[in-house]
């Protein structure tokens, strides 16, 4: 199916490694002006480097670091076409020992790297872009992950349904992506499987119908579905890619 993307300019955040770094490279591959982000400079001009983007370092869970990304990049090619909310981690305490520190650590990480984002690109995305919100399926239910980083994932899910409102009538669709359990280098699945190979496949046979993880690959096809003209009348829509963990 063509996609129709080539030529459009997408910012991706969070996109040094891993799922953010595989959509990037997606989006690049569908002739998109690519920029990446991330908070290690280093890194991120390593990737951007490797998949042909540019990078805009900068931390986006802040409401000024958010403006300073989005504004740097749009200066780059004088527009803004689709944007990828890719900031987030699952990292966080034993459930019920969260401080106020904590919550709001993860919130900071998980919701407002988004939220920040998305109104800073606001005045920027005109009639028929697109913003894809990358969540997770432990915003939809209870399936043992940090109790802060499930709440935090809620909350995104939450925000893209009720922002969907306000930006359909600026001509801006906005999803989100729910990916279950994704393997990548670097990864927290990658250190489960090195520590415990045994339960780990107990656990996906027990508890995915596909028994198996998933691939960023598999996550970047959908998010670039999202953001393509093919998917017209989705938006305020949360899609789950679990391989079949969720139960409803």
């Amino acid at each position: 199916m063509e996609l129709d993307l080539r030529g459009k300019v997408a910012l991706v955040t969070g996109s040094s490694q891993g799922i953010g770094r595989q959509i990037a490279a997606a989006l690049a591959g569908e002739a998109c002006q690519v920029l990446l982000n991330g908070r290690d400079p280093s890194r991120l001009e390593a990737t951007a480097h490797a998949i042909g983007g540019i990078g805009v370092a900068g931390d986006v869970t802040t409401a000024a670091g958010a403006a300073s990304v989005v504004e740097r990049a749009v200066a780059v090619h004088g527009q803004l076409d689709l944007l990828v909310c890719n900031v987030g981690s699952g990292t966080s305490v034993p459930p019920g020992t969260e401080s106020e520190e904590e919550w709001l650590r993860v919130l900071q990480l998980n919701l407002l790297a988004t939220t920040n984002t998305v109104h800073a690109a606001r005045r920027f995305l005109k009639k028929g872009a697109a913003i894809v919100c990358v969540s997770s399926i432990c915003g939809s239910a209870e399936l043992g992950a940090p109790t802060a980083y499930s709440a935090s994932k809620a909350a995104v899910d939450s925000f893209v349904r009720s922002a969907a409102r306000y930006l359909a009538k600026e001509g801006v669709r906005i999803n989100a992506v729910a990916p279950g359990n994704i393997l990548f280098e670097g990864g927290s699945w990658e250190r489960k499987v090195k520590a415990a190979p045994e339960k780990v496949t107990e656990m996906l046979e027990r508890d995915v119908a596909l028994a198996r993880f998933g691939t960023p690959e598999e996550v970047a096809d959908m998010v670039l579905f999202l953001c393509s003209a093919r998917t017209s009348f989705a938006t305020g829509a949360v899609f789950v890619l679990d391989g079949g963990q969720l139960r409803s």
